[in-house]
């Protein structure tokens, strides 16, 4: 039993980042707020109206 467990601890990277090395989403700081609530709400609405625009000046030709 004691070698079949370690046989699959031994296969964990422990270089890498694991699932449960992450933790949730820290609202309180600046940093996170900005990069997973504002930037991608800004970035739809830029789609959004650079795909307007550029139905506009097809529209127009």
């Amino acid at each position: 039993m004691l070698n079949i467990l370690y046989s699959l601890l031994i296969q964990i990277p422990s270089s890498t980042p694991n699932p449960g090395d992450t933790s949730p989403i820290d609202f309180s700081s600046p940093f996170e707020v900005i990069v997973y609530i504002v930037a991608p709400i800004l970035l739809i609405i830029f789609y959004f109206t650079y795909r307007k625009k550029q139905r506009k000046d097809k529209d127009q030709e």
